[in-house]
Parts: structure tokens; sequence; C-alpha cells
């Protein structure tokens, strides 16, 4: 019998082929996910071995922790003790949280050498006319203060034990992850070599009260009084951070630390050891960031650069080489502007009279032109940064009717007496009587996060255009719709010999 050999059809040989595909899929999924399930069992890590981590850690940092002791030239601090009603703002700088017996400060530092030098926070030993290192091992010894750098509140400490010591390594606080786990080791309240553990919940962390040169590690590891000045540890023993600040409500722990991160700690010591203290380059300048809306307002290509909003030092390097208030400083000595924090980070790592060359914008008419000059940096002085000005929290009024005020401010022209007392004969403006706290304008910030409006300021230019009084201001205004980009010049009555100080306030029209 002849049997036949039918074709198989096109179809048939797709399905064939569809379900061998489909099998060998199937075949290889099962040892491909439990490799992966194999994977994150590896790579989990059990309670016991984190234990033990920890364990290894305060073992191989511990006996290189100290406390210190500062006996302060007064008896008690200038400062003195706050507590939480002393302040609007939750944030308290351990300075102002120190335990103190009589005229006696409590912190923590860590030696970073072996022959004896110490590291802790400068406000730990600040005024103080004898401090005293307890090592681990319980032996007391005088310290001599090699030096302290208040804008990174960084001292370093000598001891002389007469033989070596236990020291610390510095890690990398660039490699640090939000998540990583970290230690925090020191003597809160006294109690000297505490260990306590957390993660890392921010990198780079700006505070309210911080300086240009302090952006913080945070962590969760409970930090409290006394704490300060001690080091924050990953979990291969290096230090990668040390303990500054903490955000209370109470004075005590909150769950909110901020570390000095050991890159900038790192360098700070090394200059200490050096020259006793720290050199930065200086401009002598008040600076903010370009935003969006002011690089659309004044038709800029990128939303970078720092902002001359005022040249402090008549006779600083910027005021020699010609920079006036409402430069824009897009390029130093070679590298792009980002911002002004930016840019005085830049200064600031760049040695006193170097010269730099610096590139900037300058209004000219309706034309912005791109200039160029050198100049030799200056060395900053202690406290050159600017500070911020405390406003009374905002209540929320009922609205009858809507606002019919432009922006919602109240406003005024410049009288002839007031443009002699601030110095403003010639340039016209309207002065800020009152805004309504329920405007949009009451919640737009400045660049250091304070109110970039207030009582008493004086509006001489919008959008590029000057304002003579208040027709002028109402009729640019009216030419504004939501969303449109807003550029103010503003000028704010400054106490001391100012008259006033110029500051940009950048904003999109809102409702």
């Amino acid at each position: 019998m002849i049997v036949e050999k039918r074709p198989v059809s096109l179809s048939a040989r797709f399905v064939a082929l569809s379900f061998l595909v489909l099998a060998l899929a199937l075949g290889m999924a099962v040892p491909i996910y439990a490799q992966n399930e194999a994977d994150v069992r590896e790579s989990a890590v059990s309670p016991e071995k984190l234990s033990d981590a920890f364990a290894e850690v305060a073992k191989k940092v511990g006996p290189a922790v100290v406390s210190i002791d500062a006996k302060s030239r007064t008896r008690e601090s200038a400062r003195g003790e706050a507590s939480p009603d002393d302040a609007d703002d939750l944030l308290e700088f351990f300075r102002r949280q120190i335990p103190r017996r009589s005229a006696t400060a409590i912190g923590s530092g860590f030696i970073v050498d072996k022959s004896g030098y110490i590291l802790t926070n400068a406000h730990v030993i600040e005024d103080a006319a004898k401090v005293t290192v307890r090592l681990d091992s319980g032996e007391e010894l005088a310290a001599e203060i090699i030096g302290s750098d208040e804008e990174t509140d960084i001292a370093v400490l000598k001891v002389n034990a007469g033989r070596d010591l236990p020291a610390v390594k510095f890690g990398n606080s660039e490699n640090a992850r939000v998540g990583d786990w970290v230690l925090a080791i020191g003597s809160p309240f006294g109690l000297n070599r505490t260990v306590t553990a957390g993660i890392i919940s921010q990198t780079k962390r700006e505070t309210p009260y911080a300086t240009p040169f302090q952006k913080f590690i945070q962590t969760d590891a409970a930090i409290n009084r006394g704490n300060s000045g001690g080091p924050l540890v990953n979990l291969n023993g290096e230090v990668i951070g040390v303990n500054s600040q903490i955000a209370t409500s109470t004075g005590d722990y909150n769950g909110v630390g901020f570390a000095l991160p050991s890159t900038e700690a790192e360098q700070v010591y090394k200059q200490l050891l050096t020259d006793g203290k720290v050199r930065r380059g200086y401009l002598g300048i008040l600076l903010d960031s370009v935003k969006a809306e002011y690089a659309k307002v004044y038709e800029m290509d990128d939303e970078r650069g720092a902002i001359v909003v005022d040249v402090r030092d008549n006779d600083g390097p910027a005021a020699a080489a010609g920079l006036k208030a409402g430069d824009v400083i897009v390029e130093f000595d070679g590298q792009a502007v980002v911002n002004a924090q930016d840019l005085i980070a830049k200064v600031a790592s760049t040695p006193p009279d170097r010269s730099v060359n610096v590139i900037y914008l300058r209004e000219v008419g309706k034309d912005i032109e791109r200039r160029s000059v050198s100049m030799r940096l200056g060395e900053r002085p202690p406290n050159a940064r600017g500070g911020t000005r405390n406003t009374p929290s905002r209540l929320p009024l009922e609205r009858d009717k809507p606002d019919s005020r432009p922006f919602g401010l109240t406003l005024s022209n410049v009288t002839p007496a007031l443009a002699a007392s601030l110095k403003l004969e010639g340039k016209g403006g309207v002065e800020v009587k009152e805004i309504n706290p329920e405007s949009f304008i009451a919640d737009v910030k400045l660049s250091s996060g304070a109110d970039a409006l207030r009582q008493g300021d004086i509006i001489i230019r919008v959008n590029r255009k000057p304002v003579a009084d208040q027709t002028s201001f109402t009729a640019i205004v009216r030419e504004l719709k939501k969303g449109d980009a807003v550029v103010m010049h503003v000028l704010t009555p400054v106490p001391g010999n100012r008259a006033t100080e110029l500051k940009i306030v950048q904003f999109s029209v809102q409702d």
C-alpha cells in the first residue's frame, strides 16, 4: 500500500515553529528566574550580618573618637542657651544645643593622625580658654587649638600622648548614596563612645543657617547634644562626614541630622594644619542666581549665571575690575557658572592673589553685551557671607472680593523726602506699602529662601522697563498675562552706611 505524503502547509509550519520557540522560552525562563532570585537572596544582608558589620565598625572606629571639654573665657557662652520658642525655624545649630556645666561646653571629635591631630566642630571650642580631650581609654589630655574655620564649622586640635594614637581614615563622601547605612559616634550628653545607626537621608542638603560652603549629608542616625564634631562613618569604617547640625523642635533628636561631607572637611583640615586658617578667593560682591524667568526676559540662551546684586566691597577685586550691580557672570576662569552658589564655590576654591578671567553680561540700553575682564582675587574675610532676614509668618485673611491691586501690592510713589533719605534721586520707583498675604507674590522667594518682597522695598524696573511711578507700574503689569516671566529690580533699605541694596525678584505670573 502506498502512503501518500502530503506537503505540510505554511500555516502549520508557522504554528509548529511558534510552539517550539515558546517551549524554549519557557524552558529557559525557569533557570533564569531562579538565578535572579538567588542573586537577590545573595545580595540581601541578613540581620545577623548587618549586626556584625555595625559591631566591627564600632570596634574599628570607636577608639579614635574622643570627648572634648572646652572651658570658656567667660562664665557663659555669649550665644547662650536657646529653647525651641526662641526661633521661628526648627533648625538649631549645635552651638545652641551644647550641654553646659558652668562655663564648659561638651562635644566630640575624632583622631585623624596617630601623632594626635583631632578634628571637631569650630563651635565646640569657640571662645575656649582651655580645651581638654578625653581619649577612649579614659585618659585626659590638654589640647592645643591648631586652627578653626567658621565657614565650614571645622576646627583642628593637637594632643601629645607620648605614643601613637588610634586614628580613622577619611572616606570619599562623593560616593555616599541615599539609603546607605551609616553610624554616628560621639558623646551625646557626655556619654562617651555612644554609637547610633541610620541611613543617609539626602546628600548635598542646604539648611537655612548654612554658609555657602556647607552642603550636608543628612542622616536619621540619632544625633544629640554632645555629638557635635563626632564622625559619621560608612560600613567600611571610613569617615564620610563630621556631625554638625540638627533640625529639632525640642532641642534633641528628631531624626534629622546634618554632617559636613568628608571631602570638604579633609580639605579644610589640610589647610588648617599647614596655615592655621583657610584662605579663600574673594570678589567682594553679593550674588543671586539666574532663574528661568530672568533668562526669558533677558533672552539668554541658557538658564545659568550669577547676577551681581551688590558690589559690597568698594575696594574689592570686582569693584576694581568695573563690575556693577545687574551684571551677570556666566564664566569664571574658563569654567561655566551655573548659579550663585556655583560661582561662590569656584571663587572660594581659587587661591587669593591669583589672576582670573571673568566673562559677564551687561545690559546697555536695549542690548545685552558680553564682556570679559581680568582681575586679581582678594582673600575672603571672615563672615563675608550675606544673611537673610527673617520675617513674621503670614496668616490667611478672608477675601470678600477679588484683589484689584497689581500683583496684590499696595504701592505709593517715592516722595522727594524718601528719595533723599535713601539716595534715590533720579531713579523714580514705587514703594511697597503692603503685600496681600493671599496673593501669589507673597510666596515668591529669593534664592536664599527669604521673602522676595518686603514692606518698604522700592521697585525701580520691571522686565527691563523703568518704573517712574504707580501709573507706569500698573501699565506694565496690565500687559502681562498668566505664565509670563517677570524680573523686577528692587532696592531694599539696609541699615548701616548703605542706603539700599539691589535684589532681583524673579517669578511667573499666576492667577
